[in-house]
């Protein structure tokens, strides 16, 4: 973050015109700062992975349509007269494993994503909590 676009720049100036003896102002303005950084931060991770599924989700669906539109075909051609109840619980089987397996991944990128935002805020909850005890301290 730049000097230029620190939004709390025009707050600490004013704070600081009221000094209040036992209490470091920009010491609470900054650890504030940082836990401003650490939610977005933790907002910008939360929406890539937001956006990760959704292309997962779509490739799924992309998959799944071209799935059905060569068994469509297969079926429309009359290769093999009758259709094969041998081949189509093949199939069906194949899609359930598929659908599963894709279930799967959509569960572990949602945990993987939800992780990785809470180690951020976890971090700075826990510097938070020294930067207060720092303050408690007397000088």
């Amino acid at each position: 973050m730049t000097k230029d676009s620190n939004p709390f720049g025009d707050v600490t100036k004013m704070i600081e015109q009221f000094k209040l003896p036992g209490v470091d102002l920009p010491a609470i303005i900054e650890a504030r700062r940082k836990d401003i950084e650490a939610l977005v931060a933790a907002n910008k991770a939360a929406y890539e992975s937001m956006q990760a599924l959704a292309h997962k989700q779509t490739e799924m669906l992309t998959q799944a349509m071209q799935g059905i539109q060569e068994a469509v075909k297969e079926a429309a051609s009359g290769k093999g007269g009758l259709p094969d109840p041998k081949k189509q619980t093949e199939m069906a089987r194949d899609a359930w494993k598929k659908t599963l397996a894709d279930m799967k991944d959509l569960a572990e990128m949602a945990r993987k994503a939800q992780a990785d935002a809470m180690v951020g805020l976890t971090a700075r909850a826990t510097q938070s909590v020294q930067e207060i005890k720092k303050m408690m301290q007397p000088k």
